[in-house]
């Protein structure tokens, strides 16, 4: 037996996992061996309990058995963790789940902290960087107290010169008991503004003026015979100047000597780096203006103003609104009849003073007609409409805070330039580069900086940094191996998409190096082009050799016939679903006859169209776009077709679309304040009357938003309870059945069905309520029934039993058939937002949107549809968008799949690479015409697509 089969033995006393008896959810009492050491992916069609057996009860039970190693004080805070729905797993390693819905919203977080490199940046620029001034861009000097003596017997030997100990530096005061304790000390003099004063009682300055004040502490003429008193002299300066001294030779000219980082040319001095110098996230290192946050929220007078045509009566002020009998609007009166204009002049005409005072206010007196005593005045001031908004963001009331928040504009901090830190962090730097200019690179730029950066180092650089370097390369090499290579460190984390964040934290996981742990992921492809596909497998293959086991839930035939063995859940979704119907290496499984094993194996196929839709002739044209990557783009979108956008990862796909293209169609149909990025031109806005964008955001963020309430189904199903005979005998009105409202619901989870655990160090858990047992309504509601079910029982029913249960009521049926077509037949009507995944969010809005009535001139927007998907359900789903681009709507899809890309009528395609090296249209035209561009990496792997 080999070493690595008997470490195995020895580490857990079995060669595989075994999972005997697993129930969870819909799983049907099943036994599952998972080989160890090994690339696992349990695949399945969506809804199947893949993610019922690799979360829900390998990683629950993993934590578990975690936290039961905690001592009985620390499990006090945390709750006993419930033991999942399965007799007994052996053989379990330590769990780590990598999932979609863990990243931060935080906008602190971002790429270069989550992977750590930005935190070893921060230890390489603290200890090895090389400061310069602000002002002057001199190189900052540190020197020690002999090498000052040393310095000025050089410069200024046998001249007259005076030493000061600086203890004032540009701030106001009159400074009197300063005098007072200077004196004490036995000096006589003061340096104050220039210029040298004798110390006299009671001496005092302007208290409102800016003031520099120095200790004249000797004068004496520096000679080598002589040293022993300039040192003496040069010690007390610095001992009183804290490290920093002053010395006026016989010209008056001044020049700085000092302990810390100094210039000696301007006198300004840094405090000695540490690595919180460099840190956005500590006062030590942040900018003061913005906090470290990049940005700024501003009251501007574009945001007050929307339409300077429009006079102040009609609206033009939008905080005030239209004219009314108020006392703002006769203060405003007085202040332009003062400029021979009044509230009827449109803006534009308002001399600017005027408006200025109106904005920002005035301290001179208004006189105000009284209306109470005629012929009298007010004599008040006004403080301005933005100085008003601004007070009222402290304000307490949320409502007051909300409207505010209308008027906000975003911008760039002013005083770092989005750059994060102080300014006298942005002056350390390193081979001519300081820590924020390597936070704006993406990932493939800093590698090449890092490049031989040793011979660009001085030999002392050298020395420090050789431990540090390894490990950012280290970390670097992991992102470029998993094609992340088109981000930036500054880069937020919750910009990133379910993937892209996924495989962030992958990286980290591979960082770490750890050996015999259990890494259970979910869908890593996503959002991942088929180009970048190899290095994510490379990548898990490489945490696998480690000597872990990686578990993967996946639908992505590459990462199916890539691993080392393949467990199929199925045969159907929901209660159909629960069994294992394949499982094998992926030779082996490819000989099942289960539905995954006949798409993998090509015996069924999703066929490509034979015939393309030749659209309306009408076209969407956006010229020059140029936000984020995009270079001066022209998209031009063909009308009444199905349009798929394809590209690499962080080619420009979601600037061009969800940020440029969704935000003008918005405004221009919704009048939406979002702005989008910058664009020349747009055409052709007159074909449209509608558009709908449908991402992965989920469709709530507590237990008590579901799919019912999200479709509007659920006021119709309490309508009809109300219309029952039972309900009307008792007087229960349609707000008796709903768990939002007191009187139906339980009242000790508030309709919720569970309650909120907070814990101390954890995220907050939800638990069953005890009273109602999760049913969410009390007892006498839940008598009310329809066809022998409760309310209850109605929203634990799956899509497809509401089907039939809601036939004969076509307003529900209606939206319960559009759930069912968009392949979501196994989710309960009332299944907590929480619990749904991105791709099943994203499907429950897109149904909501198709159960309304289309008007042939809509454009609908999808975000990666496929996600989550199993190939049968990509079917289901491509036959419900092909109907709506069969009645004369537009149908964007941005995806990845290929299924979807080889279907469509009009592929456009962007690149050629990511990040500053994307952000061109490389192709565009029929899957066939892009497959034949060289330089398109969609084309290559579209070509071998068509061929089959």
């Amino acid at each position: 037996m080999s070493n690595k089969k008997l470490n195995d033995i020895e580490l857990t006393g079995f060669e595989q996992i075994e999972v005997l008896g697993a129930r969870e959810h819909n799983l049907k009492n099943i036994d599952v061996i998972i080989p160890r050491n090994k690339l696992v992916v349990i695949t399945g069609i969506s809804g199947s309990g893949k993610s019922s057996l690799a979360f829900d009860t390998i990683y629950a039970e993993g934590q578990r058995r975690y936290m039961e190693s905690f001592s009985a004080y620390a499990r006090s805070f945390i709750g006993n963790m419930e033991r999942p729905d399965v007799d007994k797993i052996n053989g379990l390693s330590p769990v780590i789940s990598i999932e979609q819905k863990t990243t931060s919203k935080n906008p602190r977080s971002t790429v270069g902290t989550t992977t750590e490199i930005y935190d070893f940046l921060r230890l390489f620029f603290a200890r090895a960087g090389e400061a310069f001034s602000y002002i002057t861009g001199n190189k900052m000097v540190k020197q020690t107290q002999d090498q000052i003596i040393d310095q000025i017997l050089q410069q200024f030997n046998n001249q007259k010169v005076t030493l000061l100990a600086p203890v004032v530096k540009g701030r106001k005061g009159h400074y009197r008991e300063l005098f007072v304790q200077i004196a004490k000390l036995g000096y006589n003099k003061v340096r104050v503004d220039g210029e040298v004063l004798e110390i006299n009682p009671k001496m005092q300055l302007d208290r409102y003026k800016i003031h520099d004040i120095e200790i004249v502490i000797d004068r004496v003429i520096p000679t080598n015979d002589d040293r022993y008193r300039l040192s003496q002299s040069v010690g007390t300066s610095l001992k009183q100047g804290k490290g920093s001294m002053m010395l006026l030779d016989a010209k008056n000219n001044t020049q700085y000597f000092s302990q810390n980082l100094t210039d000696p040319e301007s006198g300004i001095s840094y405090e000695d780096p540490s690595p919180n110098s460099f840190s956005f996230n500590s006062p030590y290192g942040a900018c003061p203006t913005c906090n470290g946050l990049g940005v700024v929220e501003e009251i501007t007078e574009e945001s007050i103003i929307p339409d300077k045509t429009l006079s102040i009566s009609r609206g033009g002020i939008a905080p005030l609104g239209e004219y009314r009998d108020l006392w703002i609007f006769k203060q405003i009166e007085v202040i332009l009849k003062a400029y021979k204009s009044n509230i009827s002049t449109p803006i534009d005409k308002i001399p600017e003073e005027a408006l200025k005072t109106i904005l920002y206010g005035s301290e001179d007196p208004l006189p105000v007609p009284s209306k109470k005593y005629p012929g009298t005045e007010w004599n008040t001031t006004f403080e301005g409409v933005i100085t008003f908004l601004k007070r009222q963001q402290d304000s307490d009331n949320d409502k007051i805070q909300d409207w505010v928040r209308d008027f906000l504009v975003i911008k760039t901090c002013p005083d770092c330039n989005g750059f994060r830190l102080k300014k006298e962090s942005l002056h350390f730097k390193i081979a001519d580069r300081n820590i924020a200019e390597l936070a704006e690179m993406d990932i493939r730029e800093i590698d090449e900086w890092f490049v031989d950066l040793e011979s660009r180092l001085s030999d002392r650089q050298n020395m420090i940094a050789r431990e540090i370097l390894k490990e950012i390369r280290k970390r670097i090499g992991f992102l470029m191996g998993i094609g992340l290579d088109y981000l930036t460190l500054n880069r937020p984390l919750r910009t990133l998409s379910g993937g892209e964040s996924q495989r962030i934290r992958l990286a980290t996981q591979i960082g770490t190096q750890l050996v015999g742990v259990l890494y259970i992921m979910d869908e890593p492809s996503i959002g991942l082009h088929q180009r970048d596909n190899v290095k994510l497998i490379q990548a898990l293959k490489d945490l696998r050799d480690l000597g872990n086991t990686v578990l993967v839930v996946e639908h992505d035939k590459d990462m199916m016939l890539e691993s080392d063995y393949i467990l199929d859940v199925g045969p159907g979704a929901g209660r159909h679903g629960g069994h294992i119907v394949g499982h094998g290496t992926p030779q082996a499984f490819l000989e099942n006859n289960s539905i995954t094993s006949d798409y993998l194996s090509g015996r069924i196929n999703i066929e490509v169209p034979k015939e393309r839709r030749k659209g309306n002739d009408k076209a969407l044209i956006i010229k020059g776009a140029t936000g984020h990557n995009l270079k001066n783009v022209t998209l031009k979108l063909p009308l009444g077709k199905m349009l798929c956008i394809t590209g690499v990862s962080g080619s420009g796909k979601s600037s061009l679309i969800h940020e440029t293209l969704f935000p003008i169609l918005n405004k221009h149909f919704y009048h939406s304040k979002r702005e989008p990025l910058a664009f020349k031109s747009v055409e052709g806005l007159e074909h449209l009357d509608k558009v709908i964008e449908v991402d992965q955001s989920p469709i709530g963020r507590t237990p008590r938003s579901n799919p019912a309430t999200y479709t509007g189904m659920f006021s119709e199903i309490r309508t009809l309870f109300a219309e029952l005979p039972e309900a009307k005998i008792r007087g229960y009105k349609p707000g008796r059945f709903s768990f939002n409202v007191k009187g139906g619901r339980c009242e000790d989870c508030e309709g919720a069905g569970m309650k909120k655990i907070e814990m101390e160090f954890l995220p907050d858990v939800h638990v069953a309520c005890e009273t109602c047992k999760g049913k969410r309504f009390n007892r006498e509601t839940l008598e009310v029934r329809y066809k022998g079910k409760s309310i209850a029982d109605v929203l634990d029913m799956t899509v497809e039993q509401a089907l039939e249960f809601f036939e004969s009521i076509p307003k529900i049926n209606r939206k319960v058939v559009t759930l069912f077509e968009v392949g979501l037949g196994y989710i309960t009507l009332g299944q907590h937002a929480t619990t749904l995944s991105g791709g099943e969010a994203q499907r429950v809005k897109l149904a909501e949107e198709l159960s309304k009535k289309d008007t042939g001139k809509t454009i609908y927007i999808l975000d990666e549809p496929t996600t989550g998907l199993h190939f049968k359900d990509i079917q289901k789903l491509l036959e419900v968008l092909q109907k709506l681009a069969d009645k004369g709507n537009t149908v964007l899809i941005i995806e990845h799949n290929l299924d979807v890309i080889k279907v469509s009528d009009h592929v456009i395609d962007i690149g050629p690479e990511g990040g500053n090296k994307g952000g061109n249209i490389i192709a565009e035209g029929t899957p066939e015409q892009v497959a034949k561009v060289n330089g398109s990496y969609t084309g290559f792997f579209l070509k071998d697509e068509l061929k089959k």
